[in-house]
Protein backbone atom coordinates (compact mmCIF):
# COMPACT_ATOMS: atom_id res chain seq x y z
CA UNK A 1 0.00 0.00 0.00
CA UNK A 2 2.72 2.45 1.02
CA UNK A 3 4.65 1.37 -2.08
CA UNK A 4 1.74 2.61 -4.23
CA UNK A 5 1.79 6.03 -2.58
CA UNK A 6 5.58 6.44 -2.23
CA UNK A 7 6.24 7.74 -5.80
CA UNK A 8 4.06 10.78 -5.09
CA UNK A 9 5.76 11.83 -1.84
CA UNK A 10 8.85 13.17 -3.63
CA UNK A 11 10.91 15.73 -1.77
CA UNK A 12 8.48 15.68 1.16
CA UNK A 13 9.69 12.25 2.27
CA UNK A 14 12.10 13.98 4.67
CA UNK A 15 9.13 15.73 6.31
CA UNK A 16 7.62 12.33 7.10
CA UNK A 17 10.94 11.16 8.57
CA UNK A 18 11.21 14.31 10.72
CA UNK A 19 7.60 13.82 11.83
CA UNK A 20 8.31 10.23 12.86
CA UNK A 21 11.33 11.30 14.92
CA UNK A 22 9.48 14.16 16.64
CA UNK A 23 6.40 12.07 17.47
CA UNK A 24 8.65 9.31 18.86
CA UNK A 25 10.42 11.82 21.10
CA UNK A 26 6.99 13.13 22.12
CA UNK A 27 5.78 9.64 23.11
CA UNK A 28 8.96 9.07 25.12
CA UNK A 29 8.32 12.35 26.93
CA UNK A 30 4.75 11.24 27.59
CA UNK A 31 5.93 7.94 29.08
CA UNK A 32 8.65 9.43 31.29
CA UNK A 33 6.27 10.99 33.91
CA UNK A 34 5.17 7.50 34.97
CA UNK A 35 8.76 6.70 35.93
CA UNK A 36 8.98 9.90 37.94
CA UNK A 37 5.66 8.97 39.56
CA UNK A 38 7.16 5.59 40.48
CA UNK A 39 10.09 7.41 42.13
CA UNK A 40 7.63 9.47 44.20
CA UNK A 41 5.59 6.43 45.31
CA UNK A 42 8.50 4.11 46.07
CA UNK A 43 9.58 5.82 49.36
CA UNK A 44 6.01 5.63 50.64
CA UNK A 45 6.02 1.82 50.24
CA UNK A 46 9.03 1.80 52.56
CA UNK A 47 7.30 4.00 55.13
CA UNK A 48 9.54 6.95 54.24
CA UNK A 49 8.65 10.54 53.34
CA UNK A 50 10.44 11.74 50.19
CA UNK A 51 12.61 14.83 50.46
CA UNK A 52 10.75 18.07 49.59
CA UNK A 53 13.40 19.10 47.05
CA UNK A 54 13.23 15.62 45.54
CA UNK A 55 9.42 15.93 45.16
CA UNK A 56 9.59 19.43 43.63
CA UNK A 57 12.19 18.35 41.08
CA UNK A 58 10.14 15.30 40.04
CA UNK A 59 6.94 17.34 39.74
CA UNK A 60 8.73 19.94 37.60
CA UNK A 61 10.18 17.16 35.45
CA UNK A 62 6.69 15.73 34.96
CA UNK A 63 5.36 19.12 33.79
CA UNK A 64 8.41 19.60 31.56
CA UNK A 65 7.88 16.19 29.95
CA UNK A 66 4.20 16.93 29.33
CA UNK A 67 5.09 20.31 27.78
CA UNK A 68 7.78 18.73 25.62
CA UNK A 69 5.31 16.02 24.56
CA UNK A 70 2.75 18.62 23.48
CA UNK A 71 5.30 20.65 21.52
CA UNK A 72 7.16 17.74 19.96
CA UNK A 73 4.06 15.72 19.05
CA UNK A 74 2.24 18.73 17.60
CA UNK A 75 5.29 19.85 15.60
CA UNK A 76 5.71 16.33 14.28
CA UNK A 77 2.11 16.25 13.12
CA UNK A 78 2.61 19.62 11.41
CA UNK A 79 5.49 18.16 9.40
CA UNK A 80 3.53 15.00 8.58
CA UNK A 81 0.52 17.02 7.37
CA UNK A 82 2.72 19.18 5.11
CA UNK A 83 4.05 15.96 3.60
CA UNK A 84 0.60 14.38 3.40
CA UNK A 85 -1.24 17.23 1.68
CA UNK A 86 1.54 17.85 -0.82
CA UNK A 87 1.42 14.14 -1.62
CA UNK A 88 -2.36 14.35 -2.09
CA UNK A 89 -1.77 17.28 -4.43
CA UNK A 90 0.68 15.21 -6.48
CA UNK A 91 -1.72 12.25 -6.60
CA UNK A 92 -4.60 14.44 -7.81
CA UNK A 93 -2.44 16.05 -10.49
CA UNK A 94 -1.20 12.64 -11.63
CA UNK A 95 -4.74 11.22 -11.66
CA UNK A 96 -5.92 14.18 -13.72
CA UNK A 97 -3.12 13.59 -16.24
CA UNK A 98 -3.85 9.86 -16.47
CA UNK A 99 -7.59 10.41 -16.88
CA UNK A 100 -6.84 12.78 -19.74
CA UNK A 101 -5.16 9.89 -21.57
CA UNK A 102 -8.03 7.47 -21.04
CA UNK A 103 -10.96 7.21 -23.47
CA UNK A 104 -13.28 10.12 -22.81
CA UNK A 105 -16.26 7.84 -23.27
CA UNK A 106 -15.08 5.61 -20.42
CA UNK A 107 -14.68 8.64 -18.16
CA UNK A 108 -18.25 9.74 -18.89
CA UNK A 109 -19.48 6.22 -18.12
CA UNK A 110 -17.85 6.33 -14.66
CA UNK A 111 -20.26 9.04 -13.63
CA UNK A 112 -19.43 12.33 -11.98
CA UNK A 113 -20.35 10.90 -8.58
CA UNK A 114 -17.66 8.23 -8.68
CA UNK A 115 -15.01 10.56 -10.09
CA UNK A 116 -15.82 13.18 -7.45
CA UNK A 117 -15.57 10.52 -4.72
CA UNK A 118 -12.16 9.34 -5.90
CA UNK A 119 -10.74 12.85 -6.38
CA UNK A 120 -11.96 14.11 -3.01
CA UNK A 121 -13.03 11.45 -0.50
CA UNK A 122 -10.80 8.52 -1.46
CA UNK A 123 -7.64 10.55 -1.96
CA UNK A 124 -8.32 12.45 1.27
CA UNK A 125 -8.31 9.11 3.10
CA UNK A 126 -4.64 8.68 2.15
CA UNK A 127 -3.96 11.57 4.51
CA UNK A 128 -4.68 9.11 7.34
CA UNK A 129 -1.78 6.94 6.19
CA UNK A 130 0.75 9.71 5.62
CA UNK A 131 -0.14 12.20 8.35
CA UNK A 132 -1.04 9.77 11.13
CA UNK A 133 -0.52 6.04 10.53
CA UNK A 134 3.17 6.33 9.59
CA UNK A 135 4.58 8.85 12.09
CA UNK A 136 2.18 8.07 14.95
CA UNK A 137 2.13 4.35 14.24
CA UNK A 138 5.93 4.13 14.35
CA UNK A 139 6.16 6.17 17.56
CA UNK A 140 3.28 4.41 19.31
CA UNK A 141 4.74 0.98 18.53
CA UNK A 142 8.45 1.70 19.01
CA UNK A 143 8.21 3.29 22.46
CA UNK A 144 5.93 0.57 23.95
CA UNK A 145 8.32 -2.04 22.53
CA UNK A 146 11.23 -0.43 24.42
CA UNK A 147 9.13 -0.22 27.60
CA UNK A 148 8.11 -3.89 27.32
CA UNK A 149 11.78 -4.87 27.01
CA UNK A 150 12.41 -2.87 30.19
CA UNK A 151 9.57 -4.80 31.88
CA UNK A 152 11.30 -8.09 31.10
CA UNK A 153 14.47 -6.70 32.65
CA UNK A 154 12.56 -5.82 35.82
CA UNK A 155 10.72 -9.17 36.01
CA UNK A 156 9.84 -11.52 33.17
CA UNK A 157 6.74 -12.88 34.95
CA UNK A 158 5.18 -9.45 35.39
CA UNK A 159 6.06 -8.63 31.78
CA UNK A 160 4.23 -11.73 30.53
CA UNK A 161 1.21 -10.91 32.69
CA UNK A 162 1.17 -7.42 31.17
CA UNK A 163 1.29 -8.80 27.63
CA UNK A 164 -1.37 -11.46 28.27
CA UNK A 165 -4.27 -9.12 27.52
CA UNK A 166 -2.85 -7.97 24.17
CA UNK A 167 -3.75 -11.18 22.22
CA UNK A 168 -7.38 -10.72 23.30
CA UNK A 169 -7.44 -7.20 21.84
CA UNK A 170 -5.56 -8.22 18.70
CA UNK A 171 -7.95 -11.16 18.15
CA UNK A 172 -10.96 -8.83 18.49
CA UNK A 173 -9.38 -6.38 16.05
CA UNK A 174 -8.60 -9.11 13.51
CA UNK A 175 -12.19 -10.39 13.70
CA UNK A 176 -13.47 -6.86 13.16
CA UNK A 177 -11.24 -6.43 10.12
CA UNK A 178 -12.26 -9.81 8.71
CA UNK A 179 -15.96 -9.07 9.15
CA UNK A 180 -15.57 -5.56 7.77
CA UNK A 181 -13.69 -6.70 4.67
CA UNK A 182 -16.51 -9.05 3.70
CA UNK A 183 -18.94 -6.12 3.43
CA UNK A 184 -16.57 -3.41 2.24
CA UNK A 185 -17.15 -3.92 -1.50
CA UNK A 186 -20.93 -3.66 -1.18
CA UNK A 187 -20.56 -0.64 1.10
CA UNK A 188 -18.43 1.34 -1.37
CA UNK A 189 -20.59 0.27 -4.30
CA UNK A 190 -23.65 1.65 -2.49
CA UNK A 191 -21.73 4.88 -1.78
CA UNK A 192 -20.86 5.22 -5.47
CA UNK A 193 -24.48 4.61 -6.48
CA UNK A 194 -25.71 7.18 -3.96
CA UNK A 195 -23.22 9.83 -5.19
CA UNK A 196 -24.23 9.34 -8.84
CA UNK A 197 -27.95 9.34 -7.98
CA UNK A 198 -27.69 12.54 -5.94
CA UNK A 199 -25.88 14.36 -8.75
CA UNK A 200 -28.39 13.04 -11.31
CA UNK A 201 -31.30 14.13 -9.10
CA UNK A 202 -29.95 17.66 -8.65
CA UNK A 203 -29.03 18.07 -12.34
CA UNK A 204 -32.46 16.80 -13.40
CA UNK A 205 -34.42 18.95 -10.94
CA UNK A 206 -35.84 21.14 -13.70
CA UNK A 207 -37.23 18.21 -15.69
CA UNK A 208 -38.54 16.61 -12.49
CA UNK A 209 -40.53 19.74 -11.60
CA UNK A 210 -41.79 20.43 -15.13
CA UNK A 211 -43.13 16.91 -15.63
CA UNK A 212 -44.30 16.50 -12.04
CA UNK A 213 -42.15 13.41 -11.51
CA UNK A 214 -41.06 14.24 -7.98
CA UNK A 215 -42.42 10.93 -6.72
CA UNK A 216 -40.65 8.66 -9.21
CA UNK A 217 -37.37 10.54 -9.10
CA UNK A 218 -37.37 10.92 -5.33
CA UNK A 219 -38.10 7.21 -5.00
CA UNK A 220 -34.83 6.41 -6.81
CA UNK A 221 -33.05 9.05 -4.75
CA UNK A 222 -34.50 7.66 -1.52
CA UNK A 223 -33.69 4.06 -2.47
CA UNK A 224 -30.06 4.98 -3.11
CA UNK A 225 -29.72 6.87 0.18
CA UNK A 226 -31.46 4.14 2.14
CA UNK A 227 -29.28 1.54 0.46
CA UNK A 228 -26.16 3.38 1.59
CA UNK A 229 -27.60 3.71 5.09
CA UNK A 230 -28.45 0.01 5.29
CA UNK A 231 -25.02 -1.12 4.06
CA UNK A 232 -23.30 1.27 6.46
CA UNK A 233 -25.32 0.13 9.47
CA UNK A 234 -24.89 -3.52 8.51
CA UNK A 235 -21.14 -2.98 8.30
CA UNK A 236 -21.01 -1.19 11.64
CA UNK A 237 -23.32 -3.75 13.27
CA UNK A 238 -20.80 -6.47 12.48
CA UNK A 239 -17.81 -4.38 13.55
CA UNK A 240 -19.09 -2.62 16.69
CA UNK A 241 -18.99 -5.61 19.13
CA UNK A 242 -15.39 -6.43 18.21
CA UNK A 243 -14.51 -2.74 18.34
CA UNK A 244 -15.89 -2.52 21.87
CA UNK A 245 -13.82 -5.54 22.94
CA UNK A 246 -10.45 -4.26 21.76
CA UNK A 247 -11.13 -0.68 22.89
CA UNK A 248 -11.88 -1.89 26.40
CA UNK A 249 -9.08 -4.46 26.69
CA UNK A 250 -6.01 -2.96 25.04
CA UNK A 251 -5.66 0.06 27.38
CA UNK A 252 -5.99 -2.26 30.43
CA UNK A 253 -2.57 -3.88 30.36
CA UNK A 254 -2.70 -4.23 34.17
CA UNK A 255 -5.75 -6.49 33.90
CA UNK A 256 -3.75 -9.59 34.92
CA UNK A 257 -0.69 -7.83 36.30
CA UNK A 258 -2.41 -6.13 39.24
CA UNK A 259 -4.24 -9.08 40.87
CA UNK A 260 -1.69 -11.79 40.09
CA UNK A 261 1.24 -9.46 40.77
CA UNK A 262 -0.27 -8.64 44.17
CA UNK A 263 -0.41 -12.37 45.00
CA UNK A 264 3.24 -12.73 43.98
CA UNK A 265 4.14 -9.85 46.32
CA UNK A 266 2.14 -11.33 49.21
CA UNK A 267 3.87 -14.66 48.73
CA UNK A 268 7.28 -12.98 48.71
CA UNK A 269 8.06 -14.08 45.15
CA UNK A 270 8.63 -10.53 43.90
CA UNK A 271 9.26 -7.21 45.56
CA UNK A 272 6.54 -4.57 45.81
CA UNK A 273 8.81 -2.05 44.09
CA UNK A 274 9.01 -4.34 41.04
CA UNK A 275 5.21 -4.55 40.84
CA UNK A 276 4.86 -0.77 41.18
CA UNK A 277 7.43 -0.15 38.45
CA UNK A 278 5.80 -2.58 36.00
CA UNK A 279 2.34 -1.17 36.77
CA UNK A 280 3.57 2.36 36.06
CA UNK A 281 5.11 1.11 32.82
CA UNK A 282 1.86 -0.61 31.78
CA UNK A 283 -0.17 2.52 32.51
CA UNK A 284 2.25 4.58 30.42
CA UNK A 285 1.98 2.53 27.22
CA UNK A 286 -1.63 1.28 27.22
CA UNK A 287 -3.00 4.26 25.30
CA UNK A 288 -0.04 4.19 22.89
CA UNK A 289 -0.63 0.55 21.97
CA UNK A 290 -4.35 1.23 21.45
CA UNK A 291 -3.54 4.24 19.29
CA UNK A 292 -1.09 2.23 17.17
CA UNK A 293 -3.41 -0.74 16.71
CA UNK A 294 -6.42 1.50 16.02
CA UNK A 295 -4.82 2.30 12.69
CA UNK A 296 -5.06 -1.41 11.93
CA UNK A 297 -8.85 -1.18 11.75
CA UNK A 298 -8.63 1.63 9.22
CA UNK A 299 -5.91 0.16 7.03
CA UNK A 300 -8.28 -2.24 5.16
CA UNK A 301 -10.52 0.70 4.21
CA UNK A 302 -7.50 2.65 3.11
CA UNK A 303 -6.16 -0.32 1.17
CA UNK A 304 -9.52 -0.68 -0.62
CA UNK A 305 -9.56 3.00 -1.57
CA UNK A 306 -5.97 2.90 -2.83
CA UNK A 307 -6.80 -0.21 -4.88
CA UNK A 308 -9.75 1.59 -6.46
CA UNK A 309 -7.55 4.61 -7.08
CA UNK A 310 -4.91 2.44 -8.73
CA UNK A 311 -7.54 0.89 -11.00
CA UNK A 312 -8.51 4.33 -12.19
CA UNK A 313 -4.91 5.50 -12.53
CA UNK A 314 -3.83 2.30 -14.28
CA UNK A 315 -6.78 2.21 -16.64
CA UNK A 316 -5.81 1.43 -20.20
CA UNK A 317 -4.79 4.63 -21.97
CA UNK A 318 -6.35 5.46 -25.29
CA UNK A 319 -4.21 4.43 -28.25
CA UNK A 320 -2.41 7.41 -29.67
CA UNK A 321 0.81 8.08 -31.50
CA UNK A 322 3.27 10.92 -31.25
CA UNK A 323 3.04 12.17 -34.82
CA UNK A 324 1.50 15.43 -35.93
CA UNK A 325 -1.08 15.43 -38.71
CA UNK A 326 0.58 14.18 -41.88
CA UNK A 327 -2.44 13.38 -44.04
CA UNK A 328 -2.32 14.39 -47.68
CA UNK A 329 -5.86 15.82 -47.58
CA UNK A 330 -8.95 15.80 -45.40
CA UNK A 331 -10.75 12.81 -46.82
CA UNK A 332 -12.16 10.65 -44.00
CA UNK A 333 -12.31 6.87 -44.27
CA UNK A 334 -14.04 4.42 -41.92
CA UNK A 335 -12.64 1.01 -42.80
CA UNK A 336 -14.39 -2.10 -41.41
CA UNK A 337 -15.04 -0.29 -38.11
CA UNK A 338 -16.37 -2.46 -35.30
CA UNK A 339 -17.10 -1.18 -31.81
CA UNK A 340 -18.72 -2.45 -28.62
CA UNK A 341 -20.03 -0.79 -25.48
CA UNK A 342 -18.78 -3.31 -22.91
CA UNK A 343 -19.98 -6.63 -24.37
CA UNK A 344 -22.58 -5.38 -26.86
CA UNK A 345 -21.31 -4.69 -30.37
CA UNK A 346 -23.06 -1.59 -31.72
CA UNK A 347 -21.15 -1.05 -34.97
CA UNK A 348 -20.69 -4.05 -37.26
CA UNK A 349 -17.99 -3.38 -39.84
CA UNK A 350 -18.75 0.17 -41.02
CA UNK A 351 -17.15 1.20 -44.33
CA UNK A 352 -17.53 4.85 -45.36
CA UNK A 353 -15.55 7.39 -47.34
CA UNK A 354 -16.15 11.12 -46.88
CA UNK A 355 -14.49 13.38 -49.44
CA UNK A 356 -12.73 16.59 -48.48
CA UNK A 357 -14.92 19.68 -48.74
CA UNK A 358 -18.19 17.72 -48.76
CA UNK A 359 -21.01 17.47 -46.26
CA UNK A 360 -22.09 14.01 -45.18
CA UNK A 361 -25.20 13.45 -43.08
CA UNK A 362 -25.62 10.40 -40.83
CA UNK A 363 -29.25 9.54 -40.16
CA UNK A 364 -31.12 6.68 -38.56
CA UNK A 365 -33.30 5.77 -35.65
CA UNK A 366 -32.08 6.27 -32.09
CA UNK A 367 -29.50 3.61 -31.26
CA UNK A 368 -28.48 3.05 -34.87
CA UNK A 369 -24.89 4.16 -34.19
CA UNK A 370 -24.81 7.70 -35.62
CA UNK A 371 -23.37 9.50 -32.60
CA UNK A 372 -21.08 6.58 -31.79
CA UNK A 373 -19.54 6.87 -35.26
CA UNK A 374 -18.96 10.60 -34.74
CA UNK A 375 -17.41 10.02 -31.30
CA UNK A 376 -15.06 7.40 -32.71
CA UNK A 377 -13.82 9.93 -35.26
CA UNK A 378 -12.87 12.35 -32.49
CA UNK A 379 -11.37 9.38 -30.61
CA UNK A 380 -13.67 9.21 -27.59
CA UNK A 381 -13.06 5.45 -27.65
CA UNK A 382 -10.66 2.94 -29.18
CA UNK A 383 -12.06 0.66 -31.88
CA UNK A 384 -12.56 -3.07 -31.44
CA UNK A 385 -11.19 -3.54 -34.95
CA UNK A 386 -10.79 -1.66 -38.21
CA UNK A 387 -9.41 1.83 -38.56
CA UNK A 388 -10.37 5.45 -39.16
CA UNK A 389 -8.16 7.59 -41.39
CA UNK A 390 -7.95 11.28 -42.20
CA UNK A 391 -6.08 12.02 -45.39
CA UNK A 392 -4.79 8.45 -45.37
CA UNK A 393 -3.31 8.74 -41.84
CA UNK A 394 -4.71 6.50 -39.09
CA UNK A 395 -6.02 8.66 -36.26
CA UNK A 396 -4.22 6.41 -33.75
CA UNK A 397 -0.89 7.45 -35.33
CA UNK A 398 -1.52 11.03 -34.21
CA UNK A 399 -1.37 12.48 -30.74
CA UNK A 400 -4.76 13.42 -29.31
CA UNK A 401 -3.69 17.06 -29.50
CA UNK A 402 -2.81 16.75 -33.20
CA UNK A 403 -6.16 15.05 -33.93
CA UNK A 404 -8.12 17.65 -31.97
CA UNK A 405 -6.45 20.41 -33.99
CA UNK A 406 -7.99 18.93 -37.14
CA UNK A 407 -11.55 18.50 -35.86
CA UNK A 408 -14.20 20.76 -34.34
CA UNK A 409 -16.81 18.67 -32.53
CA UNK A 410 -20.08 20.44 -31.74
CA UNK A 411 -22.41 18.24 -29.72
CA UNK A 412 -26.02 18.60 -28.59
CA UNK A 413 -25.09 19.35 -24.99
CA UNK A 414 -22.44 22.04 -24.74
CA UNK A 415 -20.63 22.76 -21.50
CA UNK A 416 -19.81 26.33 -20.58
CA UNK A 417 -17.38 27.07 -17.78
CA UNK A 418 -18.24 29.52 -15.03
CA UNK A 419 -16.12 32.25 -16.52
CA UNK A 420 -16.81 35.01 -19.03
CA UNK A 421 -18.47 34.26 -22.36
CA UNK A 422 -15.37 35.73 -23.98
CA UNK A 423 -13.14 33.16 -22.27
CA UNK A 424 -15.58 30.38 -23.13
CA UNK A 425 -15.24 31.23 -26.81
CA UNK A 426 -11.47 31.67 -26.49
CA UNK A 427 -11.20 27.94 -25.68
CA UNK A 428 -11.54 27.37 -29.44
CA UNK A 429 -8.13 28.97 -30.01
CA UNK A 430 -6.43 30.25 -26.84
CA UNK A 431 -3.91 32.43 -28.72
CA UNK A 432 -6.60 34.34 -30.64
CA UNK A 433 -6.88 38.11 -30.31
CA UNK A 434 -9.90 39.81 -28.80
CA UNK A 435 -10.90 41.06 -32.24
CA UNK A 436 -10.91 37.50 -33.57
CA UNK A 437 -13.07 36.32 -30.67
CA UNK A 438 -15.55 39.16 -31.23
CA UNK A 439 -15.65 38.35 -34.95
CA UNK A 440 -16.34 34.65 -34.20
CA UNK A 441 -19.19 35.68 -31.86
CA UNK A 442 -20.64 37.94 -34.56
CA UNK A 443 -20.45 35.19 -37.22
CA UNK A 444 -22.09 32.74 -34.80
CA UNK A 445 -25.05 35.15 -34.48
CA UNK A 446 -24.34 35.84 -30.78
CA UNK A 447 -24.56 39.65 -30.98
CA UNK A 448 -28.30 39.84 -30.32
CA UNK A 449 -28.31 38.04 -26.97
CA UNK A 450 -24.94 39.51 -25.94
CA UNK A 451 -26.46 42.98 -26.32
CA UNK A 452 -28.92 42.36 -23.49
CA UNK A 453 -26.09 41.88 -20.97
CA UNK A 454 -24.58 45.07 -19.48
CA UNK A 455 -21.08 43.58 -19.78
CA UNK A 456 -21.72 42.02 -23.16
CA UNK A 457 -19.25 39.28 -24.06
CA UNK A 458 -17.49 39.74 -20.71
CA UNK A 459 -20.60 38.52 -18.83
CA UNK A 460 -20.08 35.48 -16.62
CA UNK A 461 -21.68 32.35 -18.08
CA UNK A 462 -22.70 30.97 -14.67
CA UNK A 463 -22.45 27.34 -13.56
CA UNK A 464 -22.63 25.18 -16.69
CA UNK A 465 -23.74 28.29 -18.64
CA UNK A 466 -26.99 28.73 -16.73
CA UNK A 467 -27.15 32.42 -17.72
CA UNK A 468 -27.97 31.36 -21.30
CA UNK A 469 -30.72 29.38 -22.95
CA UNK A 470 -29.99 26.08 -24.70
CA UNK A 471 -29.91 27.72 -28.14
CA UNK A 472 -27.66 30.53 -26.90
CA UNK A 473 -25.22 28.02 -25.41
CA UNK A 474 -25.12 26.28 -28.76
CA UNK A 475 -24.29 29.52 -30.54
CA UNK A 476 -21.42 30.10 -28.08
CA UNK A 477 -20.17 26.59 -28.93
CA UNK A 478 -20.51 27.41 -32.63
CA UNK A 479 -18.45 30.56 -32.03
CA UNK A 480 -15.77 28.33 -30.50
CA UNK A 481 -15.78 26.17 -33.61
CA UNK A 482 -15.60 29.21 -35.92
CA UNK A 483 -12.64 30.56 -33.94
CA UNK A 484 -10.89 27.19 -34.02
CA UNK A 485 -11.29 27.00 -37.81
CA UNK A 486 -10.53 23.26 -37.99
CA UNK A 487 -10.67 21.61 -41.44
CA UNK A 488 -13.06 18.85 -40.26
CA UNK A 489 -16.39 19.68 -38.59
CA UNK A 490 -18.63 17.24 -36.71
CA UNK A 491 -22.12 18.54 -35.86
CA UNK A 492 -23.76 16.00 -33.55
CA UNK A 493 -27.33 17.23 -33.11
CA UNK A 494 -25.87 20.74 -32.94
CA UNK A 495 -29.25 22.27 -33.82
CA UNK A 496 -31.22 20.34 -31.20
CA UNK A 497 -32.30 23.50 -29.37
CA UNK A 498 -33.23 25.38 -32.54
CA UNK A 499 -36.61 27.10 -32.46
CA UNK A 500 -38.42 28.70 -35.43
CA UNK A 501 -37.54 32.19 -34.24
CA UNK A 502 -33.81 31.47 -34.20
CA UNK A 503 -33.65 28.88 -36.99
CA UNK A 504 -32.39 31.37 -39.56
CA UNK A 505 -29.67 32.64 -37.20
CA UNK A 506 -28.55 29.13 -36.29
CA UNK A 507 -28.37 28.10 -39.93
CA UNK A 508 -26.35 31.24 -40.69
CA UNK A 509 -23.96 30.41 -37.85
CA UNK A 510 -23.54 26.85 -39.09
CA UNK A 511 -22.98 28.10 -42.63
CA UNK A 512 -20.02 30.12 -41.30
CA UNK A 513 -18.48 27.00 -39.82
CA UNK A 514 -18.82 24.60 -42.73
CA UNK A 515 -17.41 26.79 -45.50
CA UNK A 516 -14.86 24.72 -47.45
CA UNK A 517 -14.74 22.09 -44.68
CA UNK A 518 -15.18 18.32 -44.52
CA UNK A 519 -18.42 18.10 -42.56
CA UNK A 520 -20.29 15.30 -40.78
CA UNK A 521 -23.82 16.19 -39.68
CA UNK A 522 -26.05 14.16 -37.40
CA UNK A 523 -29.61 15.45 -37.22
CA UNK A 524 -33.13 14.20 -36.57
CA UNK A 525 -34.60 17.08 -38.58
CA UNK A 526 -34.02 15.64 -42.02
CA UNK A 527 -35.08 18.89 -43.67
CA UNK A 528 -31.86 20.47 -42.35
CA UNK A 529 -29.65 17.94 -44.22
CA UNK A 530 -31.66 17.73 -47.42
CA UNK A 531 -28.90 19.45 -49.42
CA UNK A 532 -26.02 17.36 -48.02
CA UNK A 533 -23.61 16.01 -50.64
CA UNK A 534 -24.16 12.52 -49.25
CA UNK A 535 -26.62 11.02 -46.78
CA UNK A 536 -25.78 7.73 -45.04
CA UNK A 537 -28.63 5.71 -43.54
CA UNK A 538 -27.70 3.63 -40.48
CA UNK A 539 -29.76 0.86 -38.94
CA UNK A 540 -28.71 -1.36 -36.01
CA UNK A 541 -25.03 -0.53 -36.44
CA UNK A 542 -24.85 -0.99 -40.21
CA UNK A 543 -24.85 1.40 -43.15
CA UNK A 544 -27.78 0.19 -45.24
CA UNK A 545 -27.79 2.95 -47.87
CA UNK A 546 -25.98 6.10 -48.97
CA UNK A 547 -26.62 8.72 -51.63
CA UNK A 548 -28.24 12.09 -52.17
CA UNK A 549 -31.69 12.98 -50.88
CA UNK A 550 -33.27 12.35 -54.29
CA UNK A 551 -31.51 8.99 -54.74
CA UNK A 552 -32.53 7.74 -51.32
CA UNK A 553 -36.13 8.87 -51.77
CA UNK A 554 -36.26 6.65 -54.82
CA UNK A 555 -34.30 3.63 -53.64
CA UNK A 556 -34.31 3.39 -49.82
CA UNK A 557 -37.45 2.37 -47.97
CA UNK A 558 -35.88 3.09 -44.56
CA UNK A 559 -35.02 6.66 -45.62
CA UNK A 560 -38.53 7.20 -46.95
CA UNK A 561 -39.94 6.11 -43.57
CA UNK A 562 -37.57 8.43 -41.68
CA UNK A 563 -38.37 11.33 -44.01
CA UNK A 564 -42.11 10.89 -43.58
CA UNK A 565 -41.75 10.75 -39.79
CA UNK A 566 -39.57 13.88 -39.79
CA UNK A 567 -41.96 15.77 -42.06
CA UNK A 568 -44.93 14.83 -39.93
CA UNK A 569 -43.13 15.98 -36.78
CA UNK A 570 -42.22 19.32 -38.41
CA UNK A 571 -45.86 19.96 -39.31
CA UNK A 572 -47.17 19.12 -35.85
CA UNK A 573 -48.77 22.13 -34.13
CA UNK A 574 -50.70 22.86 -30.95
Amino acid sequence: MLKSVAPYIGKYKKYTVIASVLTTLGIIANVAPYFFLYQLILPLTRHQLPDFHFVVVRVLLIFACLAFYAISYTTGLCFSHVSAYNTLKNIRISLKSKLENQPLGNIKEMGTGQIKRVFTDDIDQIELLLAHAIPEGIANLLVPLIVIIAMFIVDWRLALLTLAIIPVGVFAMSMMMKAGMSKMGAYYESAKKMNNTIIEYVNGMEAIKVFNKDGDSFRRFGDAVRGYRDFTLAWYKVCWPWMAVYNSTLPCLAFFTLPIGALLVLNGIIDLSQLLLVLCMSFSIGSSILRALSFGGKIPQLDYKITELEKMMNGEAIKQGTHSFEGKNYDIEFKNVKFSYKEDEVLHGINLTLKQGTTTALIGESGSGKSTLAKLLVHFYDLDSGCIKIGGQDITDMSIEALNNQISYVAQEQFLFNTSLYENILIGRPNATREEVLDAARRAQCEEFLARFPKGIDTMAGDSGKQLSGGERQRISLARAILKNAPVIVLDEATAFMDPENEEKMNAAIAEIVKDKTVIVIAHRLSSIKNADKICVLKAGNVIAEGTHEELMKNCEEFQKLWQASTAAAEWRI
